[in-house]
């Protein structure tokens, strides 16, 4: 049988600290695996300093990414799933104040924030996002690792031309797909939705319980990011002086209803009780999408979906079906919709990439835009071929999109997209339902071969690098 890789549902959707789950997500758990190697092998406690080297797109927009700061944290033994990330200021300050490391919670030893992290221009040879962390003791190298953030916080230590993993090393699905048309042919054979299937695929890892306690953490990530953001003012950080705009939006929105409430839950029971128009629509939408990239950008916690720089896509579609489609939706809605969208992400995985390193932003928002039509689509009554037929929809008006984050931070033009990429998955789960599917000129996998192709051809200056596009074009004197 052949062996393909299996991509969980938590795998595509995965809690950890902003702004990046490339840049900061996948350097930092880099950092957390080294340090298990060190104890593995019973090192850590000699060694006595380490090195750190940031390749490529980590060194070139690194700093504006935090993944100095995610390194860091990931040495020091911080988890980004449980590490309280009001924490996180003062973890820093006072490494850069004392020089002292202490590694993995246990060695503590001299380490300058910025000299014992190297920003390297090249690029190693399988990957942009590449990293080598070494250990020494009195002079001597103890040990050295090299590993690569593939986009989404995966991360591997070799990586293949294309962002895959190595065969010999997947697991096995009790349904195995790699494309959207094996995936519809599961349904066909056996009388099953997407929902169903990729249910089946992850009850081979874990329980029914486990999965619903999962996904309900999911959620509650996405809907505290949403809620957090629509409550925040200021102007985010890393000195671009961008004004959080997701407050003022809810604050409007809500009118006289603005926090008659005392958490999430209750919020989003006030944001059904609205007036629902097409422009009260667009608006809460792109509120709901914004306010989770305020919140990445300011290394807050979010979902990768299936990155953090497009986490505001997914959660604010789910929402807009929660407050607006259907008020009547239960968390059996959002399993089915988390699972759908997976699924999907994962065929771009698969058959692409969602590294914007490797992709630009088509592989980002494009990819995001795509789950987030699937999902809508699947739970409004959707079959699966309108369902794929969706995804498809929504990427292929992404490609082509560069990544050009102005001063490498995550915030323009990174936030409107999520914003611009959740509206096109509205629409483009309108028109599916709309659609026979059977007459769809273009099938998912073309257009997840299309993205792969558009990826290959894009020049490496739109690809995270701040070397081209609006991050040339616009200096932040102009900010």
């Amino acid at each position: 049988m052949k062996k393909i890789e299996c991509i969980s549902v938590f795998d595509m959707l995965k809690i950890g600290v902003g702004p990046s789950s490339s840049h900061t997500l996948g350097p930092w758990r880099a950092a957390q695996l080294f340090v298990e190697e060190l104890k593995d092998k019973t090192l850590i406690n000699t060694v006595d300093s380490l090195k750190v080297e940031l390749y490529g797109s980590l060194s070139l927009t690194g700093k504006g990414h935090a993944t100095n700061i995610a390194v860091v944290l990931g040495l020091m033994g911080f988890d980004p799933v449980k590490m309280p990330i009001e924490n996180i200021d003062a973890e820093i300050s006072a490494l850069k104040s004392k020089s002292r490391l202490q590694l993995g919670q246990k060695n503590k030893l001299e380490f300058s924030f910025e000299n014992d992290i190297e920003f390297k221009s090249q690029f190693l040879d399988f990957h942009p996002n590449g990293m080598i962390f070494k250990a020494f003791s009195k002079g001597n190298l103890l040990h050295q690792e090299s590993f690569y953030s593939i986009g989404g916080g995966f991360v591997v230590k070799e990586e293949r031309e294309n962002a895959k993993q190595k065969i010999e090393d997947f697991k096995q699905f009790p349904f195995s797909i790699e494309t959207g048309a094996e995936l519809l042919a599961f349904c066909s054979t056996e009388k099953k939705n997407i929902a169903e299937i990729v249910l089946e695929n992850e009850k081979s890892l874990r329980s029914e319980d486990e999965i619903d306690q999962g996904l309900k953490d999911i959620w509650d990530v996405m809907l505290d990011s949403m809620y957090v953001g629509c409550h925040t003012g200021g102007e985010l950080p890393g000195g671009l002086n961008v004004s959080r705009r997701a407050l003022k939006m809810n604050q409007t929105l809500l009118d006289e209803h603005f926090e008659t409430y005392d958490n999430a839950e209750e919020w989003l029971q006030t944001i059904r009780q609205t007036e629902v128009k097409f422009r009260q629509i667009l608006k809460w939408v792109s509120c709901f999408a914004i306010a989770v990239n305020e919140v990445n950008a300011s290394l807050g916690r979010v979902v990768t979906a299936p990155t953090n720089g497009s986490a505001g896509t997914l959660p604010s579609v789910m929402m807009y079906y929660m407050t607006i489609e259907n008020h009547q939706a239960s968390f059996e809605d959002l399993k089915e919709f988390m699972l759908v969208a997976g699924e999907v992400g994962s065929l771009f995985k698969k058959g692409a990439t969602i590294s914007a390193a490797m992709g630009g932003c088509q592989a980002e928002i494009g990819v995001s835009s795509a789950m987030a039509a699937a999902g809508l689509t699947h739970v409004m009554g959707g079959s699966p071929e309108q369902v794929l037929m969706a995804s498809e929809i929504a990427m292929e008006h992404h490609l082509g999109l560069t990544c050009d984050p102005i001063a490498g931070l995550v915030q323009i033009p990174c936030i409107e997209r999520n914003a611009m990429g959740a509206i096109k998955a509205i629409n483009a789960a309108e028109i599916a339902i709309e659609s026979d599917a059977s007459k769809a000129k273009v099938p998912l996998d073309k257009v997840i071969k299309t993205l792969w192709e558009t990826a290959k051809d894009m020049n490496n200056k739109y690809k995270e690098t701040s070397e081209g596009g609006l991050a040339v074009q616009v200096n932040i004197s102009d900010c």
